[in-house]
C-alpha cells in the first residue's frame, strides 16, 4: 500500500472521529448514557446520575477539544495524501470512502444506528468508483501533450 493511500485512509477515519466528537459535544443524551453506564459500573447504579451531572460539562468540553484536534490532524493527513498522490481525485475519493465506512462503523457501535439499502448502494457505487480510479494508470505530462496534438 502506498504512503498516500495510508494518509488518505487515516484522514477519512479522523474525519469520522471528528464528526463523532461533534455529535457527542453538542448532544448530551448519548454522552450522558455512556457516562452513567461507565460510572454505574464503577460505583453502583445509585450515584451514577448524580455524578454524571457534574461530569457531563467537562466531558462535553473534552469532546469539543477532540473535534478540533481530529480536524487538524485530518487536514494534515489529507494534505500529505494530496502531496504524495499523482491524482487529487484518487486521494479525495479514498478519503471520502474511508470517512463513509468509518462513520457507518462508529454510528453502529456507539449509537446503534442502521443504514437503509439505498445508503449501502451509494457507498458501493462510491467504492466501485474508487476501484476504477485506483486501477487506472496515471497520465504523464507527455501523454497529455500528445492528446492535445491530435
Amino acid at each position: 500500500m502506498s504512503s498516500w493511500s495510508v494518509y488518505a485512509l487515516l484522514a477519512g477515519v479522523l474525519s469520522a472521529a471528528a464528526s463523532l466528537s461533534a455529535k457527542l459535544s453538542v448532544g448530551a443524551g448519548p454522552l450522558r448514557g455512556m457516562c452513567e453506564a461507565a460510572v454505574g459500573g464503577w460505583t453502583g447504579a445509585e450515584g451514577a446520575a448524580a455524578q454524571c451531572d457534574w461530569l457531563l460539562v467537562p466531558l462535553r468540553l473534552l469532546c469539543g477539544v477532540l473535534l478540533f484536534a481530529c480536524n487538524a490532524v485530518m487536514w494534515t493527513f489529507f494534505s500529505k495524501a494530496l502531496r504524495h498522490c499523482s491524482s487529487s481525485a484518487r486521494a479525495t475519493v479514498t478519503t471520502t470512502a474511508s470517512n463513509f465506512i468509518s462513520s457507518a462503523v462508529l454510528g453502529r457501535v456507539i449509537f446503534g444506528e442502521t443504514h437503509a439499502l439505498l445508503w449501502w448502494l451509494g457507498i458501493s457505487i462510491t467504492l466501485c468508483g474508487l476501484l476504477v480510479l485506483h486501477g487506472a494508470a496515471p497520465r504523464t505530462p507527455s501523454q497529455a501533450e500528445d492528446e492535445k496534438d491530435k
